[in-house]
């Protein structure tokens, strides 16, 4: 997700010349459509194993038009609380391996398998703050073109400047609270979100 509670991004991430480098690329036209293939193949497992769920988002950069981003397709499968262990063991039946919240309250994490596009896949509690985040994010920066494209170039920069992943994700946080702000988030929600990173990125943003 943005800065909300990011913690896959070393996957994206390689060393150049004895530094990391955050691949951040244009806007590609083909994400909406790796979305759906995403959303399908979840919707199909979902329903096979009975699993109920609310809605299956696409989020993150990779779902604003326009917005440079990780060329990894962030997804939520959005249920209710008595719903997460069903869902998450139907996701599993298509191969994606759980890995807990990784830190973040009521939402479990996936490694994708290999044989569909790159992903961060979440199984995210309806009402939470993560979803909120998530949702708020992405809403924000459709609507607002200005923001988007400062948010853009921040990306870029960090992704070429940025000592290591925690130096990335905090280079961010600058322009994202001001994104976490105008989404509606509160001043106590906002600093339970930046808890939470500074905990993901106390790992070394490793999850």
């Amino acid at each position: 997700m943005s800065r909300g509670f990011e913690s896959h991004t070393l996957r994206h991430a390689t060393r150049r010349y004895g530094r990391w480098m955050i691949e951040v690329v244009e806007y590609r036209a083909s994400w909406p459509d790796r979305f759906a293939a995403l959303r399908d193949a979840y919707a199909a497992a979902l329903q096979e194993a009975e699993a109920p769920f609310r809605a299956i988002e696409h989020v993150g950069s990779t779902a604003v038009p326009g917005l440079a981003a990780k060329p990894v397709i962030d997804v939520d499968v959005v249920v209710d609380p008595a719903h997460v262990s069903a869902a998450v063991s139907a996701l599993a039946t298509i191969g994606f391996e759980p890995r807990g919240d990784l830190g973040v309250p009521d939402r479990q994490a996936f490694r994708t398998p290999e044989r569909f596009p790159p992903s961060n896949t979440y199984v995210v509690t309806a009402g939470s703050l993560a979803l909120r985040n998530h949702l708020g994010v992405r809403d924000v920066l459709r609507a607002d073109r200005a923001l988007r494209d400062e948010y853009a170039a921040v990306k870029r920069s960090a992704g070429a400047e940025a000592r290591d992943i925690d130096d990335y994700l905090e280079r961010k946080s600058g322009v994202l609270s001001r994104v976490l702000d105008e989404a509606g988030l509160s001043a106590e929600e906002r600093d339970a979100i930046t808890a939470v990173n500074r905990g993901i990125t106390g790992r070394g943003a490793r999850g």
